[in-house]
Protein backbone atom coordinates (compact mmCIF):
# COMPACT_ATOMS: atom_id res chain seq x y z
CA UNK A 1 0.00 0.00 0.00
CA UNK A 2 1.22 3.36 -1.04
CA UNK A 3 1.32 5.90 1.87
CA UNK A 4 1.02 9.84 1.49
CA UNK A 5 2.06 12.59 3.37
CA UNK A 6 -0.08 15.76 2.35
CA UNK A 7 1.09 19.07 2.02
CA UNK A 8 -1.19 21.35 1.17
CA UNK A 9 -0.91 24.94 -0.09
CA UNK A 10 -3.64 27.48 -1.37
CA UNK A 11 -5.82 25.18 -3.96
CA UNK A 12 -3.46 22.68 -4.23
CA UNK A 13 -2.36 19.52 -2.43
CA UNK A 14 0.93 17.16 -2.82
CA UNK A 15 1.15 14.01 -0.95
CA UNK A 16 4.37 11.90 -1.37
CA UNK A 17 3.77 8.39 -2.19
CA UNK A 18 6.59 5.77 -0.21
CA UNK A 19 7.92 2.62 -1.50
CA UNK A 20 10.89 1.02 -1.21
CA UNK A 21 13.58 -0.97 -3.76
CA UNK A 22 15.96 -3.27 -1.98
CA UNK A 23 17.56 -1.23 0.59
CA UNK A 24 16.15 2.43 -0.91
CA UNK A 25 13.11 3.55 0.48
CA UNK A 26 11.37 5.77 -2.13
CA UNK A 27 9.51 8.92 -1.88
CA UNK A 28 8.13 10.34 -4.84
CA UNK A 29 5.84 13.93 -4.97
CA UNK A 30 4.15 13.47 -8.42
CA UNK A 31 3.33 17.28 -9.11
CA UNK A 32 2.94 19.06 -12.14
CA UNK A 33 3.81 22.18 -10.35
CA UNK A 34 7.57 22.15 -12.08
CA UNK A 35 9.51 22.40 -15.14
CA UNK A 36 12.17 20.17 -13.25
CA UNK A 37 12.66 16.77 -11.76
CA UNK A 38 14.25 17.47 -8.26
CA UNK A 39 16.47 14.28 -7.29
CA UNK A 40 17.47 14.36 -4.01
CA UNK A 41 19.70 10.95 -2.19
CA UNK A 42 20.44 10.58 1.32
CA UNK A 43 22.97 8.22 2.91
CA UNK A 44 23.27 8.73 6.73
CA UNK A 45 25.29 6.44 9.37
CA UNK A 46 25.86 7.35 12.80
CA UNK A 47 28.34 9.41 13.78
CA UNK A 48 31.49 7.84 15.27
CA UNK A 49 35.06 8.88 15.30
CA UNK A 50 36.29 5.22 12.84
CA UNK A 51 33.97 6.73 10.20
CA UNK A 52 33.31 10.42 10.65
CA UNK A 53 36.57 12.00 8.49
CA UNK A 54 36.22 8.67 5.70
CA UNK A 55 32.69 9.22 4.92
CA UNK A 56 32.91 12.91 4.53
CA UNK A 57 35.81 12.01 1.60
CA UNK A 58 33.73 9.63 -0.19
CA UNK A 59 31.28 12.15 -2.01
CA UNK A 60 34.60 14.52 -2.64
CA UNK A 61 36.23 11.39 -4.45
CA UNK A 62 32.72 9.56 -5.76
CA UNK A 63 31.94 13.52 -7.63
CA UNK A 64 35.00 12.58 -9.94
CA UNK A 65 34.48 10.20 -12.29
CA UNK A 66 32.39 6.96 -11.97
CA UNK A 67 33.57 3.13 -14.03
CA UNK A 68 31.57 4.48 -16.86
CA UNK A 69 32.78 7.84 -16.98
CA UNK A 70 36.35 7.56 -15.27
CA UNK A 71 37.72 10.87 -16.42
CA UNK A 72 36.40 14.21 -14.67
CA UNK A 73 35.82 15.76 -17.73
CA UNK A 74 33.65 13.18 -19.35
CA UNK A 75 31.86 12.90 -16.38
CA UNK A 76 31.16 16.59 -15.79
CA UNK A 77 30.36 16.41 -19.90
CA UNK A 78 27.57 13.53 -18.86
CA UNK A 79 26.04 16.30 -17.27
CA UNK A 80 26.11 18.66 -20.17
CA UNK A 81 24.59 16.12 -22.03
CA UNK A 82 21.55 16.75 -19.59
CA UNK A 83 20.36 19.98 -20.53
CA UNK A 84 22.90 21.07 -18.35
CA UNK A 85 21.61 18.92 -15.11
CA UNK A 86 22.35 20.02 -11.61
CA UNK A 87 24.62 17.69 -9.53
CA UNK A 88 26.34 18.19 -5.87
CA UNK A 89 26.18 16.81 -2.56
CA UNK A 90 26.83 18.28 1.02
CA UNK A 91 27.78 16.40 4.12
CA UNK A 92 26.06 17.56 7.58
CA UNK A 93 24.98 15.65 11.13
CA UNK A 94 21.24 15.56 12.08
CA UNK A 95 21.03 14.00 15.44
CA UNK A 96 23.41 12.01 16.09
CA UNK A 97 23.74 10.97 12.61
CA UNK A 98 26.23 11.98 9.68
CA UNK A 99 24.36 12.97 6.68
CA UNK A 100 25.43 12.59 2.94
CA UNK A 101 23.01 14.20 0.61
CA UNK A 102 23.49 13.89 -3.63
CA UNK A 103 21.25 16.09 -5.41
CA UNK A 104 20.35 16.76 -8.78
CA UNK A 105 18.15 18.68 -10.70
CA UNK A 106 17.19 17.96 -14.76
CA UNK A 107 14.41 19.93 -16.83
CA UNK A 108 11.45 17.87 -17.61
CA UNK A 109 11.43 16.33 -21.09
CA UNK A 110 8.65 17.99 -22.29
CA UNK A 111 10.26 21.10 -21.94
CA UNK A 112 13.12 20.04 -24.88
CA UNK A 113 13.15 17.98 -27.40
CA UNK A 114 14.88 15.25 -25.85
CA UNK A 115 15.47 11.49 -27.63
CA UNK A 116 15.76 9.85 -24.17
CA UNK A 117 13.85 10.31 -20.59
CA UNK A 118 15.99 12.74 -19.01
CA UNK A 119 14.70 11.08 -15.32
CA UNK A 120 15.79 7.96 -16.55
CA UNK A 121 19.23 9.08 -17.14
CA UNK A 122 19.84 11.09 -14.58
CA UNK A 123 18.69 8.35 -11.78
CA UNK A 124 21.10 6.39 -14.11
CA UNK A 125 23.75 9.28 -13.48
CA UNK A 126 23.14 9.07 -9.81
CA UNK A 127 22.97 5.33 -9.85
CA UNK A 128 26.49 5.17 -11.32
CA UNK A 129 27.83 7.21 -8.62
CA UNK A 130 26.43 6.31 -6.08
CA UNK A 131 27.52 2.54 -6.66
CA UNK A 132 29.82 2.09 -9.19
CA UNK A 133 32.50 4.54 -9.00
CA UNK A 134 36.31 4.54 -11.01
CA UNK A 135 38.28 2.34 -9.29
CA UNK A 136 42.00 1.80 -9.09
CA UNK A 137 43.68 -1.61 -8.40
CA UNK A 138 41.43 -2.52 -5.16
CA UNK A 139 40.90 1.03 -4.24
CA UNK A 140 39.81 4.30 -5.55
CA UNK A 141 42.14 6.18 -8.00
CA UNK A 142 44.93 7.29 -6.16
CA UNK A 143 45.20 11.12 -8.11
CA UNK A 144 41.77 11.87 -7.04
CA UNK A 145 41.98 10.39 -3.51
CA UNK A 146 45.03 12.56 -3.23
CA UNK A 147 43.27 16.00 -4.68
CA UNK A 148 39.97 15.29 -2.73
CA UNK A 149 41.96 14.71 0.84
CA UNK A 150 43.30 18.50 -0.01
CA UNK A 151 40.47 19.76 -0.48
CA UNK A 152 38.91 18.22 2.81
CA UNK A 153 41.86 19.80 4.33
CA UNK A 154 40.82 23.31 3.01
CA UNK A 155 37.15 22.79 3.77
CA UNK A 156 38.17 22.01 7.64
CA UNK A 157 41.08 24.66 7.86
CA UNK A 158 38.36 27.79 6.38
CA UNK A 159 35.72 26.65 9.67
CA UNK A 160 39.49 27.64 11.83
CA UNK A 161 39.67 30.93 10.11
CA UNK A 162 35.96 31.78 10.23
CA UNK A 163 35.93 32.92 14.04
CA UNK A 164 31.95 32.59 13.75
CA UNK A 165 31.46 29.26 12.66
CA UNK A 166 35.09 28.48 14.96
CA UNK A 167 33.19 29.47 18.27
CA UNK A 168 30.24 27.91 17.25
CA UNK A 169 31.89 24.44 16.62
CA UNK A 170 33.51 24.89 19.57
CA UNK A 171 30.81 24.93 21.83
CA UNK A 172 29.22 22.62 21.02
CA UNK A 173 31.97 20.62 21.08
CA UNK A 174 32.64 21.11 24.69
CA UNK A 175 28.74 21.15 24.93
CA UNK A 176 28.46 17.32 24.14
CA UNK A 177 32.06 16.31 25.43
CA UNK A 178 30.61 12.67 25.68
CA UNK A 179 28.24 12.39 22.96
CA UNK A 180 28.91 11.68 19.05
CA UNK A 181 27.18 15.14 18.47
CA UNK A 182 30.80 16.35 19.17
CA UNK A 183 32.30 15.46 15.90
CA UNK A 184 32.19 17.95 12.94
CA UNK A 185 30.56 16.16 9.73
CA UNK A 186 33.32 17.02 7.52
CA UNK A 187 35.69 15.13 10.10
CA UNK A 188 38.61 16.07 11.82
CA UNK A 189 42.08 17.21 9.68
CA UNK A 190 44.24 14.89 11.96
CA UNK A 191 42.79 11.92 9.88
CA UNK A 192 42.92 12.88 6.77
CA UNK A 193 47.26 11.75 6.35
CA UNK A 194 46.09 8.17 6.96
CA UNK A 195 43.17 7.73 4.55
CA UNK A 196 44.92 5.80 1.54
CA UNK A 197 42.84 4.88 -1.77
CA UNK A 198 42.47 0.95 -0.90
CA UNK A 199 41.49 2.08 3.06
CA UNK A 200 39.62 4.88 1.88
CA UNK A 201 37.33 2.15 -0.71
CA UNK A 202 36.61 -0.13 2.32
CA UNK A 203 35.12 2.66 4.07
CA UNK A 204 33.21 3.07 1.15
CA UNK A 205 31.67 -0.51 0.78
CA UNK A 206 30.80 -0.53 4.74
CA UNK A 207 29.22 2.90 4.43
CA UNK A 208 26.95 1.49 1.00
CA UNK A 209 26.61 -1.38 2.69
CA UNK A 210 25.41 -0.29 5.87
CA UNK A 211 24.23 3.15 5.85
CA UNK A 212 19.92 4.49 5.37
CA UNK A 213 19.17 5.47 2.00
CA UNK A 214 16.29 7.81 1.16
CA UNK A 215 15.44 8.67 -2.46
CA UNK A 216 13.33 11.88 -2.97
CA UNK A 217 12.03 12.02 -6.28
CA UNK A 218 9.84 15.74 -6.93
CA UNK A 219 8.17 16.09 -10.25
CA UNK A 220 5.88 14.73 -13.09
CA UNK A 221 6.44 11.21 -12.77
CA UNK A 222 4.66 8.65 -10.47
CA UNK A 223 6.35 6.05 -7.47
CA UNK A 224 5.85 3.28 -9.89
CA UNK A 225 7.89 4.54 -12.60
CA UNK A 226 10.37 5.95 -10.02
CA UNK A 227 10.66 2.17 -8.73
CA UNK A 228 11.44 0.37 -12.17
CA UNK A 229 13.96 3.10 -12.94
CA UNK A 230 15.81 2.62 -9.70
CA UNK A 231 15.81 -1.12 -10.36
CA UNK A 232 18.05 -0.53 -13.29
CA UNK A 233 20.02 2.18 -11.83
CA UNK A 234 21.54 1.04 -8.47
CA UNK A 235 23.66 -1.83 -8.08
CA UNK A 236 23.17 -2.28 -4.37
CA UNK A 237 23.54 -5.70 -2.42
CA UNK A 238 19.93 -7.30 -0.95
CA UNK A 239 19.54 -6.44 2.58
CA UNK A 240 16.50 -4.43 4.38
CA UNK A 241 17.01 -0.39 4.40
CA UNK A 242 18.76 0.77 7.50
CA UNK A 243 16.59 3.36 9.80
CA UNK A 244 18.10 5.85 11.55
CA UNK A 245 18.33 6.09 15.97
CA UNK A 246 16.83 8.69 17.88
CA UNK A 247 19.31 10.97 19.46
CA UNK A 248 18.83 11.65 23.36
CA UNK A 249 17.69 14.83 23.76
CA UNK A 250 17.39 14.46 27.44
CA UNK A 251 20.24 15.43 28.92
CA UNK A 252 20.36 16.62 32.51
CA UNK A 253 23.14 19.29 33.13
CA UNK A 254 24.96 18.88 36.63
CA UNK A 255 27.09 21.80 36.80
CA UNK A 256 27.23 25.20 33.70
CA UNK A 257 30.89 24.71 31.87
CA UNK A 258 32.83 27.88 31.35
CA UNK A 259 35.22 27.54 28.47
CA UNK A 260 37.87 29.95 27.63
CA UNK A 261 39.88 29.61 23.84
CA UNK A 262 42.35 31.95 23.01
CA UNK A 263 43.71 32.88 19.25
CA UNK A 264 44.38 36.15 17.47
CA UNK A 265 40.86 37.40 16.77
CA UNK A 266 39.84 41.33 17.27
CA UNK A 267 36.27 40.27 18.24
CA UNK A 268 35.08 38.24 21.53
CA UNK A 269 32.97 35.45 20.28
CA UNK A 270 30.53 34.23 23.08
CA UNK A 271 28.71 31.20 22.90
CA UNK A 272 26.18 29.42 25.20
CA UNK A 273 25.13 25.67 24.59
CA UNK A 274 21.48 25.09 26.02
CA UNK A 275 19.31 22.03 26.51
CA UNK A 276 15.81 22.27 25.96
CA UNK A 277 14.62 18.59 26.57
CA UNK A 278 12.42 18.87 23.41
CA UNK A 279 13.06 16.95 19.77
CA UNK A 280 11.23 17.11 16.93
CA UNK A 281 8.94 14.58 17.78
CA UNK A 282 8.20 15.64 20.74
CA UNK A 283 4.55 17.68 21.34
CA UNK A 284 6.48 20.98 22.54
CA UNK A 285 8.14 21.61 19.39
CA UNK A 286 6.31 24.07 17.95
CA UNK A 287 6.67 26.17 20.98
CA UNK A 288 10.40 25.28 21.08
CA UNK A 289 10.07 27.01 17.63
CA UNK A 290 8.74 30.26 19.05
CA UNK A 291 11.04 29.92 22.18
CA UNK A 292 14.02 30.51 19.79
CA UNK A 293 12.38 32.77 17.52
CA UNK A 294 11.72 35.17 19.85
CA UNK A 295 14.78 34.19 22.22
CA UNK A 296 17.46 35.19 19.13
CA UNK A 297 15.97 34.23 15.93
CA UNK A 298 14.77 37.37 14.33
CA UNK A 299 15.88 40.89 14.51
CA UNK A 300 12.74 41.64 16.56
CA UNK A 301 13.95 38.93 19.14
CA UNK A 302 15.07 39.71 22.74
CA UNK A 303 18.77 38.96 22.06
CA UNK A 304 18.82 41.71 19.45
CA UNK A 305 16.79 44.01 21.21
CA UNK A 306 18.26 43.77 24.33
CA UNK A 307 21.73 42.46 24.07
CA UNK A 308 23.00 44.82 20.23
CA UNK A 309 20.33 47.69 20.48
CA UNK A 310 19.76 48.47 23.81
CA UNK A 311 23.14 48.08 25.75
CA UNK A 312 25.46 47.98 22.78
CA UNK A 313 27.39 44.98 23.76
CA UNK A 314 27.27 42.89 20.75
CA UNK A 315 28.30 43.19 17.53
CA UNK A 316 25.48 40.47 16.56
CA UNK A 317 23.38 38.34 18.79
CA UNK A 318 21.37 35.52 17.56
CA UNK A 319 20.13 31.85 18.73
CA UNK A 320 19.77 29.03 16.71
CA UNK A 321 17.41 25.69 17.65
CA UNK A 322 18.46 22.34 16.63
CA UNK A 323 15.16 20.16 17.07
CA UNK A 324 16.65 16.91 16.67
CA UNK A 325 19.27 17.25 19.19
CA UNK A 326 17.23 19.01 21.24
CA UNK A 327 19.69 21.88 21.56
CA UNK A 328 19.68 25.45 21.42
CA UNK A 329 22.67 27.80 21.16
CA UNK A 330 23.45 31.76 21.34
CA UNK A 331 25.96 33.18 19.41
CA UNK A 332 27.28 36.85 20.10
CA UNK A 333 30.42 39.31 19.00
CA UNK A 334 31.38 41.72 21.63
CA UNK A 335 34.06 43.51 22.86
CA UNK A 336 36.33 41.40 25.22
CA UNK A 337 35.88 43.60 28.10
CA UNK A 338 31.86 43.79 27.98
CA UNK A 339 32.06 39.45 28.76
CA UNK A 340 31.03 39.25 32.12
CA UNK A 341 27.92 42.18 30.93
CA UNK A 342 26.98 40.34 28.15
CA UNK A 343 26.64 36.81 29.93
CA UNK A 344 24.54 38.43 32.36
CA UNK A 345 21.98 40.24 29.65
CA UNK A 346 21.55 37.18 27.79
CA UNK A 347 20.90 35.04 31.40
CA UNK A 348 18.43 37.83 32.07
CA UNK A 349 16.58 37.10 28.62
CA UNK A 350 16.36 33.15 29.49
CA UNK A 351 15.07 34.06 33.29
CA UNK A 352 12.12 36.87 31.70
CA UNK A 353 11.39 33.78 29.19
CA UNK A 354 10.68 31.25 32.07
CA UNK A 355 8.59 34.74 33.92
CA UNK A 356 6.35 34.70 30.75
CA UNK A 357 7.60 38.46 30.73
CA UNK A 358 6.67 38.26 26.64
CA UNK A 359 4.46 40.82 24.66
CA UNK A 360 2.24 40.07 22.25
CA UNK A 361 4.04 42.07 19.59
CA UNK A 362 6.78 39.77 20.37
CA UNK A 363 4.67 36.91 20.03
CA UNK A 364 2.44 37.69 16.83
CA UNK A 365 6.14 38.52 15.15
CA UNK A 366 7.62 35.25 15.52
CA UNK A 367 4.49 33.52 14.69
CA UNK A 368 4.02 35.74 11.57
CA UNK A 369 7.84 34.80 10.66
CA UNK A 370 7.92 30.97 11.40
CA UNK A 371 4.46 30.85 9.38
CA UNK A 372 5.68 32.69 6.36
CA UNK A 373 8.71 30.41 6.22
CA UNK A 374 6.64 27.19 6.46
CA UNK A 375 4.42 28.54 4.03
CA UNK A 376 7.46 29.23 1.46
CA UNK A 377 8.30 25.75 1.57
CA UNK A 378 5.98 25.03 -1.14
CA UNK A 379 7.52 27.40 -3.92
CA UNK A 380 10.30 25.10 -3.69
CA UNK A 381 10.68 21.80 -4.65
CA UNK A 382 14.17 21.06 -2.90
CA UNK A 383 12.85 22.82 0.48
CA UNK A 384 10.04 20.43 0.15
CA UNK A 385 11.84 17.15 0.12
CA UNK A 386 14.13 18.68 2.72
CA UNK A 387 11.60 18.78 5.24
CA UNK A 388 9.70 15.62 4.38
CA UNK A 389 13.11 13.84 4.98
CA UNK A 390 12.60 14.70 8.53
CA UNK A 391 10.25 12.51 8.93
CA UNK A 392 12.25 10.01 8.25
CA UNK A 393 14.74 10.85 10.65
CA UNK A 394 12.48 10.84 13.42
CA UNK A 395 9.69 8.98 12.72
CA UNK A 396 7.41 11.46 13.08
CA UNK A 397 5.35 12.81 10.46
CA UNK A 398 4.16 15.80 10.57
CA UNK A 399 3.30 17.99 7.33
CA UNK A 400 4.11 21.70 6.99
CA UNK A 401 0.27 22.71 7.57
CA UNK A 402 0.07 20.80 10.29
CA UNK A 403 3.51 22.78 12.33
CA UNK A 404 2.40 25.78 10.90
CA UNK A 405 -1.64 25.26 12.70
CA UNK A 406 0.60 24.07 15.69
CA UNK A 407 2.61 27.15 15.35
CA UNK A 408 -0.48 29.61 15.24
CA UNK A 409 -1.60 27.14 18.23
CA UNK A 410 1.34 27.96 20.73
CA UNK A 411 0.43 30.45 23.78
CA UNK A 412 2.55 31.99 26.46
CA UNK A 413 2.21 28.95 28.99
CA UNK A 414 3.51 26.98 26.19
CA UNK A 415 6.48 28.88 25.79
CA UNK A 416 7.32 29.26 29.30
CA UNK A 417 6.62 25.49 29.87
CA UNK A 418 9.73 25.11 27.21
CA UNK A 419 12.03 28.02 28.66
CA UNK A 420 11.36 26.01 31.96
CA UNK A 421 12.81 22.98 30.47
CA UNK A 422 15.89 24.89 29.53
CA UNK A 423 19.29 24.58 30.86
CA UNK A 424 22.45 26.17 30.17
CA UNK A 425 25.06 24.11 29.92
CA UNK A 426 27.93 25.38 28.54
CA UNK A 427 29.21 29.23 28.01
CA UNK A 428 32.25 29.49 25.67
CA UNK A 429 34.40 32.51 25.01
CA UNK A 430 37.18 32.97 22.41
CA UNK A 431 39.13 35.97 22.83
CA UNK A 432 42.61 38.01 21.95
CA UNK A 433 45.70 35.45 23.21
CA UNK A 434 47.36 39.41 23.76
CA UNK A 435 44.67 40.46 25.73
CA UNK A 436 44.41 37.55 28.11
Amino acid sequence: MVKTASLKGANRVASFERGQHQRIRLHVLPTKRFKTFAISLFAGLPLSEETVTPVALIPFVLRRGTANTPETIAFREKLDDLYGAGFGFDVYKRGDSQVVQFRMDVINDQFVSSEQSLLESSLRFLGDVLTDPCKENEGFRTKYVDAEKATLRKRLEAIVNDKIRYAAERCLEEMCADEPYRLHPLGRIEDIDAITPSSLYQQYENWLQNAALDLYVVGDTTLEEVSKLVGEAFKLKAGAPSTYTKPQVNHPVSEVKYVVDEMEVSQGKLNMGLRTGIGYGDKLYAAALMYNGILGGYPHSKLFVNVREKESLAYYAASRLDGHKGLCTVQSGIEFANYDKAVAIIKEQLDSMAKGQLTDLELNQTKAMISGHLRELQDSANEMLAYDFNSVLTGKERSADELLNQVQAVTVDDIVEVARNVQLDTVYFLRDRKEA
